[in-house]
C-alpha cells in the first residue's frame, strides 16, 4: 500500500492541503482535519452515498450534508476517514484493481465470520481486522 494511493483516493494535495510523503503526514492531516471534499472523494471511490459512508463514521449524515466542501472534520473523524482510505488503498494493491477490491469488500467473507468487510470499517478495530485479512490474502493465506 502506498501513501500516494491514499492521497489519490482522498483527492490529492488539492483536498488535503499537502502531499503525503510519510506516515507522519497522516498524523498532521488528522490533526488539521480531513475536509468534506476528501470524504466525498473517498465515498465516490467506494461507490457509497453520503448516507452509506456516514454509517462508517462517528458523524451523522445530516451533519456531513450541512458542511461545505472546505469544512475540516475533527481529529477523531479525520483519523477514521484516513484509516478507511488506507484500507481502500491496500485493498486495491492486494486485488490489483478497484473493481475486484470493491467486489470483495461488499460481500460476506468466511474468514471474517461471514461479515461484510465494508461494515467492519465502522470501527477502528474492525478496520484493523480487515487490513490483517488483506495481508493474509496478499501472502496467499486463504482459509
Amino acid at each position: 500500500m502506498s501513501l500516494a494511493s491514499i492521497e489519490k483516493i482522498l483527492g490529492g494535495k488539492k483536498n488535503l492541503d499537502q502531499k503525503i510523503k510519510n506516515r507522519m503526514d497522516l498524523v498532521v492531516i488528522s490533526k488539521n482535519g480531513v475536509t468534506k471534499a476528501s470524504l466525498l472523494k473517498l465515498a465516490d471511490y467506494l461507490k457509497l452515498s453520503v448516507k452509506e459512508i456516514s454509517k462508517l463514521l462517528p458523524v451523522g449524515e445530516r451533519t456531513i450534508q450541512r458542511y461545505d466542501k472546505g469544512h475540516s472534520f475533527k481529529t477523531t473523524v479525520s483519523e477514521h476517514i484516513l484509516q478507511i482510505a488506507e484500507v481502500a488503498a491496500r485493498g486495491e494493491d492486494v486485488f490489483g484493481n478497484r473493481e475486484r477490491f470493491l467486489k470483495w469488500v461488499n460481500f460476506p467473507c468466511s474468514a471474517l465470520g461471514n461479515k461484510i468487510p465494508l461494515e467492519l470499517l465502522a470501527s477502528r478495530f474492525g478496520a484493523e481486522i480487515v487490513l490483517d485479512e488483506l495481508g493474509r490474502i496478499e501472502h496467499g493465506i486463504i482459509p
